[in-house]
């Protein structure tokens, strides 16, 4: 008997009040590892009406200017219109910032110091980090993230375009996508909600979505007659981003990853340096799953690494392939061993993660783009893990 289920994900735009701050933390972090690649960094951002605190701990050799750095990323956001309460020129700026606390430090150092078991470099944080990948797509992603944030990126090209001038900043976008064997053989429903000028009638922004985004973007072969279609389902999204929302830092976590599809550790992103493995043993998660599964040794893989604070060595090593092995699993585990290794300072390595490149993460998922500079994207290491596997 065939197995049928509906499976839903969401993405946000770049305007979202939470992608604003994720956006900004991670701006800060590209400018501080532009100047000095060895930086600290932990930044938090909270934006409400128009109001911006950048908060956390760095310690960089870097001169930052905070205030500029923000309105930067907020102008390139789009929020630069003459009715926008939340405007890149004139939002308040407040900015608490201390440097890295020593007892944190002196555990990811790679340098002795009491009460520490090692000379080399620890995780910057206790916790645990999945990484995921599966054939249903050609980025290898679970498709309802990949389709959702497909809409996303299309509606903020358009509204950067300038040929729909009453589309604005913040927008949300979801799809729910029906299975049959595991395999995507639908799209029975697709939301997107993106916030407008007052002047623009609903009935235009529906057949605008419907028409110019979502039968562009979407598979053609998984829209059918029953395919059910809700844009800006409370008839009115004029009151937006920061104004409408209070945002914050790191609350778009299912978004950044798998869309719910794999699992993940609870750990955000957006403002931290690699030294955190929140942010860097995650990448090396996606980088060994996909690997995996473009060598096709198993269709789905999932990965989960857990770490101690100062300790270098993960305290476990997870591999999953859900029953889709194409060799027996204890191989693939072995292999991934072999050619992987999963200390924070071989990942930063590894992965060339001292480079100021995050801001090209921040919007429409950490995973699945066709970028160069995120190395964990590669799929470079399939024939050792071929050769390792047999």
């Amino acid at each position: 008997m065939s197995k049928r289920f509906i499976f839903s994900s969401e993405s946000v735009g770049e305007g979202h009040p939470d992608k604003v701050c994720d956006t900004i933390s991670d701006y800060v972090l590209d400018a501080c590892l532009a100047q000095d690649k060895y930086s600290r960094v932990a930044c938090e951002t909270y934006a409400k009406s128009n109001v911006v605190v950048v908060g956390g701990e760095i310690t960089t050799k870097a001169k930052l200017d905070f205030v500029q750095i923000a309105r930067r990323a907020i102008r390139e956001i789009g929020y630069v219109n003459d009715d926008d309460v939340f405007h890149a020129d004139r939002v308040f700026v407040n900015v608490y910032v201390t440097q890295q606390s020593p007892d944190i430090a002196q555990g990811v150092d790679a340098r002795r110091a009491r009460g520490k078991k090692t000379s080399k470099q620890g995780a910057g944080d206790q916790g645990l980090m999945f990484g995921y990948a599966c054939d249903e797509t050609p980025e290898l992603m679970p498709a309802p993230i990949m389709f959702a944030h497909r809409l996303g990126r299309e509606l903020t090209r358009i509204r950067k375009s300038g040929k729909a001038p009453w589309l604005r900043p913040d927008a949300k976008s979801q799809v729910s996508v029906v299975y049959e064997d595991n395999k995507p053989v639908a799209i029975s429903n697709v939301v997107i909600s993106t916030q407008h000028a007052a002047d623009v009638e609903h009935a235009e922004i529906e057949k605008f979505c419907i028409e110019q985004v979502i039968r562009k973007v979407l598979p053609k072969s998984l829209l059918n007659d029953r395919t059910e279609y809700l844009i800006n389902p409370t008839g009115r999204f004029v009151v937006g981003g920061p104004q409408g929302d209070t945002g914050l830092t790191g609350r778009k976590i299912i978004v950044d990853t798998y869309g719910g599809w794999g699992r993940h550790g609870g750990g955000a992103f957006s403002g931290k340096d690699p030294t955190k493995v929140d942010r860097s043993a995650a990448y090396m998660g996606r980088w060994v799953a996909k690997n995996v599964v473009a060598a096709k040794l198993a269709s789905r893989c999932e990965v989960q690494f857990a770490y101690a604070i100062g300790h270098p060595d993960p305290v476990s090593v997870h591999v999953d392939t859900f029953g889709t092995a194409a060799v027996a699993e204890e191989k693939i585990i072995r292999a991934i061993n072999r050619v992987f290794s999963f200390q924070p300072a071989d990942i930063i390595d590894q992965l060339k993660l001292r480079r100021p490149i995050y801001a090209k993460t921040t919007n429409y998922g950490h995973f699945g783009k066709n970028d160069s500079d995120l190395t964990w994207e590669h799929t470079d290491k399939v024939r050792e893990l071929q050769r390792a596997a047999k």
